[in-house]
């Protein structure tokens, strides 16, 4: 099938061009994949008519155009073409690779996918992390990084390595550690660091970030003794002698605060250059900015000003700033490319260090249910607040509790509060993580309009230990992103980095193949919530792009919107699913602005 001149889309596509010519704009036309030798004649004819209307005869050139291999678009409408061209960092062009070359001048960058970077490469719209933590991105670069720690005794080997050259009094502070598939089957404790160093401080943060273990010099400091009773929202584990093990949980981490400082605006423009440089030669055009300390967004905006970071950031911060917030409402940098519009909240911890509210005891922990970290009446207070001044909100809630209780919170603040008294008709609040979710409560997501912000990789390496957590019967709610999509809910995909990875090609690969990086699946891992590879790709495209409410600007490769691009060196679309986390990310672009190019080969 090829378009007729005569339908009305084609007769928008002309009438487009000549528009953007008349006011001053490229002249472009928006062209599907068919390679038919009319279809193409019929794209000369109205890029003919386009540069009549400039009166020049061509089009303006573009900055940029990438041709030279399979480049998907995200549209259902044409999903895959051949070019795209791109200037003052929009796209301008979309359509054949013969069509392009009326964009092509002295000063245009071309870059051919195939002869570049090898036959297989494939550019798609921008990836975008829906979640993720951009201060401890950079952080695990600049300290302690625990993530390949692989047992108790290795990590004893490397605190004990740090502790010999950490100056006497100062505190070791480190984070990632995981101990599924350790040998020992079992968490660090005080006496594992004491063993490392008996004298210093040593805190360590669990790789889901809701736990810490520390030693005995840390507990003393801390003031940790016998009789300390468990906070609200946290818990002191103990032994059976009820002395404290060295594990802190959720709000008990805020005991050992006063032992670690923050860093210094200098050590931040470090570790937030740090995290710009992993995360962009990763792939990824933008992050979702998890939990972000209020006084971090102004310098994100100014860096991001400045040149120093290029990623594009768009900041949940902490909740202590939604007064301020609300107040002024969204903030963005003058680039546009650090936007603050959102603020995060905890309802409970994650489920591997047993704080994730459970509607039932944990499976393998009957003595509790995980831990409520946020009030109704506290979160009546936020989400009213946040509804009359546009701010968006977004809940960490993991367990099934969690999430029936969000959902219950969110519906009776929407009940409160008349449309006409909201700052806007779609608030487009989130539930991040979404877990465990009963599969009878999946349904109201769509119909309360909340988005599940979910990430694909904490279901393969969560495999190996949530059917001990949970039982088999509550796996029917479980990282159910098919379930969820069909029922009519939009799903953000990301990765939660640092407590994963932070790789595209992970979490892509998560979201299709719903195993691990060796191909484990286990016993009855419900294989028929894994996503179509379609599904997968919307999920850190376009769905990301409405969850941050750019839609109109972001996440598909169309005329007028930013012209963000992520290539890999395979495609992802059609290679085996095992071969996918194998690719690497070869060029990443911002704004038409080229972040991060691998070698050519």
């Amino acid at each position: 099938m090829f378009e007729s001149p005569h339908s009305d889309h084609f007769r928008r596509q002309v009438a487009t061009s000549i528009f953007a010519c008349v006011v001053g704009r490229s002249s472009v036309v928006d062209l599907s994949t068919s390679l038919l030798a009319v279809r193409r004649r019929i794209a000369a004819a109205a890029l003919a008519l386009a540069a009549a209307a400039c009166g020049d005869g061509a089009p303006r050139p573009a900055d940029l155009i990438i041709a030279g291999g399979p480049i998907y678009t995200g549209r259902t409408d044409a999903p895959r073409v051949e070019a795209v061209a791109a200037r003052g960092g929009k796209i301008v062009f979309v359509g054949a690779a013969e069509a392009v070359q009326a964009f092509v001048g002295p000063e245009t960058r071309t870059i051919d996918l195939a002869a570049t970077f090898g036959a297989g490469a494939a550019l798609y719209p921008g990836f975008v992390d829906a979640h993720a933590h951009f201060d401890g991105i950079g952080m695990r670069e600049t300290t302690l990084n625990l993530d390949d720690v692989a047992s108790v005794a290795e990590l004893v080997a490397r605190v004990a390595a740090v502790a010999a050259e950490t100056p006497a009094g100062a505190t070791i502070v480190g984070r990632g550690w995981i101990e599924t598939g350790w040998p020992e089957g079992r968490m660090p404790t005080k006496e594992d660091l004491d063993a490392a160093a008996p004298d210093a401080p040593v805190v360590l943060g669990r790789a889901d970030g809701h736990a810490v273990v520390v030693n005995s010099a840390a507990l003393a400091a801390a003031g940790v003794g016998p009789d300390t009773p468990d906070p609200d929202g946290g818990r002191i584990e103990r032994g059976p002698d009820g002395a404290a093990t060295g594990l802190l949980v959720d709000k008990a981490m805020a005991f050992v605060d006063g032992l670690t400082t923050a860093p210094s605006e200098t050590e931040l423009r470090l570790i937030f250059a740090e995290a710009d440089a992993v995360y962009t030669a990763r792939g990824w055009t933008g992050i979702h900015n998890m939990s972000v300390d209020p006084d971090h967004a102004p310098l994100l905006e100014t860096l991001s000003d400045e040149g120093a970071i290029k990623i594009r950031l768009y900041n949940a911060i902490e909740s202590d700033g939604l007064d301020a917030l609300a107040a002024s409402g969204p903030r963005a940098s003058e680039n546009g490319r650090v936007v603050t519009r959102a603020v995060k909240l905890y309802v409970d911890g994650a489920l591997g260090s047993r704080g994730a509210a459970l509607l039932a005891p944990y499976s393998d922990a009957p003595n509790t249910d995980g831990l409520l970290l946020l009030s109704r009446k506290d979160a009546a207070a936020a989400f009213d607040l946040a509804l009359r001044n546009g701010v968006q909100i977004a809940v960490h809630a993991i367990g099934d509790r969690g999430n029936v209780l969000v959902l219950k919170w969110y519906e009776d603040a929407f009940a409160r509060t008349d449309a006409a008294d909201r700052a806007v008709a779609e608030p487009r609040w989130r539930i991040e993580h979404a877990q465990i979710v009963r599969p009878r409560d999946i349904p109201r997501f769509s119909a309360l309009g909340v988005i599940a912000s979910m990430q694909p990789s904490h279901a393969i390496g969560d495999l190996h230990f949530a059917r001990a957590r949970l039982g088999d019967a509550r796996l029917d709610g479980a990282y159910a992103w098919t379930s969820l999509t069909q029922s009519g809910a939009l799903v953000a995909g990301g990765s939660d980095a640092p407590v994963e990875r932070g790789d595209p090609l992970i979490e892509f690969y998560a979201a299709v193949a719903r195993r691990d990086l060796k191909g484990f699946q286990g016993p009855d891992w419900r294989p028929e919530e894994a996503l179509s590879r379609e599904e997968a790709l919307a999920l850190f495209t376009k769905n990301a792009a409405y969850a941050a409410f750019e839609e109109d600007v972001a996440g598909t490769i169309e005329i007028g919107k930013r012209a963000d691009f992520t290539a890999f060196s395979a495609d992802i679309m059609t290679i085996p699913e095992a071969q996918i986390p194998e690719a690497t990310a070869v060029l990443t672009v911002i704004d038409g602005e080229i972040v991060h190019q691998a070698a050519a080969r």
